[in-house]
């Protein structure tokens, strides 16, 4: 081979090197960068809307694997998820959310004032003991971001 052609091949060779490199990093930089958003319910007449809004989010994305995504619920909402009050399409979709791995954490203070415990709610709950609004600021502190529809 004349020095031309083993230059082009070092070039070509270091090219291809650099070109895997980039895309590997842009692959674990995607999986790093998975979209936390945290869902805020207080409003008893917005929980099917809030619901929704997190299935269409859900679809937006491609299905669960794509986004983490936790609901909390405080104030009067919490009503709605009551076991025995509860509808067939609320129930459904929250047995769904929470085989699909999302968080749903239930304010502490409105479970007391509401005198439910999580066996009273919905399976799939969590207590957010330390209240909603805590709750909704700790995961804020740990990269998610914020929706109140």
């Amino acid at each position: 081979m004349n020095r031309r052609n083993i230059l082009w091949s070092a070039v070509s060779a270091l090219g291809a090197a650099l070109g895997a490199s980039s895309a590997k990093a842009a692959t674990d930089a995607s999986a790093s960068n998975k979209l936390k958003v945290v869902y805020h319910l207080s409003d008893a007449e917005k929980v099917n809307f809030v619901l929704g809004n997190i299935q269409n989010h859900i679809d937006g994305v491609g299905g669960p694997e794509h986004v983490t995504i936790a609901l909390v619920i405080h104030g009067p909402a919490l009503k709605a998820f009551h076991a025995t009050q509860t509808n067939p399409d609320i129930s459904k979709r929250i047995g769904e959310f929470s085989k699909d791995g999302i968080e749903l954490a239930a304010c502490g203070n409105t479970m007391k004032a509401q005198n439910v415990t999580l066996r009273d709610l919905l399976p799939g709950f969590v207590n957010a003991e330390k209240g909603g609004v805590v709750r909704l600021a700790e995961l804020q502190s740990q990269g998610y971001l914020y929706l109140r529809p």
